[in-house]
């Protein structure tokens, strides 16, 4: 679903709520997005912290954002101050997206489509009769899971730190494919046939950047290694999957392709990708 065009003369008014969000590169992203269109408006981060997630929302509406971006820890306990929420969203249990219709305020999830244009385009086009082990088993990884599904792979293994929740996940949604659940104690066992190892946990993010989620000798040589982490650029997992000859896929470019499509539901317009993707690596540029 798409909305209306922004009217030229309507300031669009934009932001991301999370907690932190100093780190997030959203706000530049996405400004860069409103000047490459020559649209009127800011986007901005907003620093919220749970108890104050209710009241948040309903400013939202109050100030007239036309949408936000929900990014950790908010992103399940969001979906219960919405009016609607959309279907893929709702099966996903997590909203990332919120479009703001005259006080309207809709959710949706664009991660998990994000994640899969940005695998196919950047590192493997053809998911179908892959074997994938998704490491996590949070919001980020449920919508990537789901995303994942129509790919048509061969079996998604879960791999979390508790197996209870890697079984239950597995379970839920054990009609749609064969979808299996691990504790972390047995990632090995789930590792050792993988074609694709997706990263959807913390573990390697920015100040942490030494750490691992899983042990580097699990990787097999060869094969696809992706981290959603986008800072750093390049994670010490795909560091170690590079030493093992592996085709490695970086979180920028799912950050960048869930902006695109967040953008594209505020605006109606189509995102200008290269563009934000520009501001993103001139973002990181900065810094160093």
């Amino acid at each position: 679903m798409k909305v209306n065009p922004t009217n030229e003369r309507d300031y669009l008014l934009l932001g991301v709520m999370g907690d932190p969000i100093g780190h997030s590169k959203s706000p530049a992203m996405h400004n860069a997005a409103i000047n490459a269109l020559g649209l009127s408006g800011a986007y901005v981060p907003l620093h919220i912290r749970p108890q104050g997630l209710g009241d948040a929302i309903q400013a939202v509406k109050a100030l007239g954002f036309r949408g936000v971006n929900v990014t950790i820890p908010h992103k399940v306990e969001v979906m219960k101050h919405l009016d609607v929420v959309d279907e893929g969203a709702q099966r996903i249990g997590a909203v990332n997206t919120i479009v703001n219709d005259n006080g309207k305020l809709t959710g949706y999830n664009t991660d998990g489509i994000g994640y899969v244009r940005s695998l196919k385009d950047e590192a493997c086009p053809d998911l179908k009769g892959k074997r994938i082990v998704v490491i996590g088993a949070g919001g980020a990884a449920r919508g990537i899971i789901y995303a994942l599904l129509g790919e048509g792979p061969d079996k998604i293994s879960i791999v979390n730190r508790t197996s209870a929740k890697a079984l239950a996940l597995a379970e839920e949604w054990s009609s749609l494919a064969d979808l299996r659940g691990y504790g972390e104690e047995r990632a090995g066992e789930a590792l050792s046939d993988a074609d694709v190892i997706i990263n959807t946990t913390s573990v390697g993010m920015f100040p942490q950047v030494s750490e691992l989620p899983i042990p580097p000798e699990s990787i097999r040589e060869g094969i696809v290694v992706s981290d959603l982490i986008y800072n750093p650029l390049k994670t010490e997992l795909l560091r170690q999957g590079e030493l093992r000859r592996c085709t490695v896929h970086g979180g920028l470019g799912m950050f960048i392709n869930q902006g695109a499509y967040a953008f594209e539901y505020w605006t109606g317009l189509t995102a200008p990708v290269q563009a934000m993707k520009e501001a993103v690596l001139t973002s990181f540029r900065s810094e160093a």
